[in-house]
């Protein structure tokens, strides 16, 4: 995809299972060649919860499809981007409440949202839950959207020497969600109306909080070594970071990288990502991405890449 100022984009979207017993992430990512705006949009259903892949299919399918709509005039959609991406989270939300209310045994699901738009060199989001969207610029990595969980607090109390690192990384109330997408009125919802420009050198990655089972300062250290390589090549190495790691209880991980370049050969590249193989590796030339989870074995069981409450826990990583 081509941007403002001859810049480009090299997009690659994985998913994988982790060890959890269901897939409730989903993802799905458009940034075609020739194309004006770009979308990504990724749901984490609240795992342990009723109809938690439910509710992530849900928000993902609504967002996108009404996203995709509004990007067919660019114009326009530039100059109205936050209500749009606003409009598409509420659309989301009422769908969750009327799935809930035609199928009663699923009260109580939910699901997080990122949904963001790039528009030639400016970055749209929106964002609910505490699904992290990163910007690595200049050697520095920084989560650039709001994290509506009880972590922020969590670790402002070690910052102020009431907890010790160690204990705030596993407090139990960490993963609580302030807000989420569950069928019920929005809580706290992160749309900036001033996009983030965008410039050569950055990478973007919008994840579920699956990824964050690496540490945020080592996923700055291998953007650090890996800034110069195809985003396909930047999330094989994530995907084996979290392979080395082999943490019993990894939850479900997708997640776009987002390469912004100078005009090159490689630029515009639409890549969906197996986790673990050369030979699963395929590339697109636009069109959309969504997962599609296969049954746990007994390694990570991944997907490539072709289609939560106030005070709710969601399940510690």
């Amino acid at each position: 995809m081509t941007t403002h100022r001859d810049l480009n984009l090299d997009v690659a979207t994985g998913i994988s299972q982790g060890r959890r017993e269901h897939q409730e992430d989903a993802i799905v990512s458009d940034f075609p060649i020739g194309g004006e705006i770009g979308l990504a949009v990724l749901a984490d259903g609240m795992g342990g919860h009723a109809a938690g892949d439910i509710a992530s299919k849900i928000a993902v399918t609504e967002v996108f499809s009404e996203l995709k709509i509004r990007a067919s005039d660019p114009e326009i959609f530039v100059r109205n981007a936050p209500l749009f991406l606003r409009s598409a989270a509420d659309g989301a939300n009422a769908c969750i409440a009327g799935h809930i209310r035609a199928h009663t045994e699923t009260r109580g699901m939910g699901t997080t949202l990122i949904a963001l738009a790039v528009a030639g060199d400016r970055l749209f989001w929106l964002s609910v839950g505490d699904s992290p969207l990163f910007l690595f610029r200049d050697g520095q990595l920084a989560q650039i959207n709001e994290d509506h969980s009880l972590a922020p607090q969590i670790d402002n109390m070690a910052r102020m020497g009431l907890l010790s690192p160690e204990e705030a990384r596993h407090h139990p109330d960490r993963n609580c969600l302030t807000s989420a997408i569950t069928g019920t009125p929005l809580g706290q919802v992160d749309c900036p109306v001033t996009p983030l420009d965008l410039a050569p050198g950055d990478i973007l990655i919008a994840a579920s909080d699956g990824l964050t089972s690496i540490e945020i300062a080592r996923i700055g250290t291998i953007l650090s070594k890996t800034r110069k390589r195809s985003s396909a090549e930047i999330a094989r190495v994530l995907f084996e970071e979290l392979e080395a790691i082999a943490d019993p209880d990894q939850d479900n991980v997708c997640f776009s990288v987002i390469r912004v370049v100078q005009g090159s050969a490689q630029a515009g590249r639409h890549a969906g990502i197996h986790p673990f193989g050369q030979r699963a590796l395929r590339f697109w030339r636009g069109g959309a991405a969504t997962a599609r989870p296969r049954q746990a074995g007994g390694s990570w069981a991944a997907s490539l890449i072709a289609r939560l409450f106030i005070g709710l826990r969601r399940p510690a990583p």
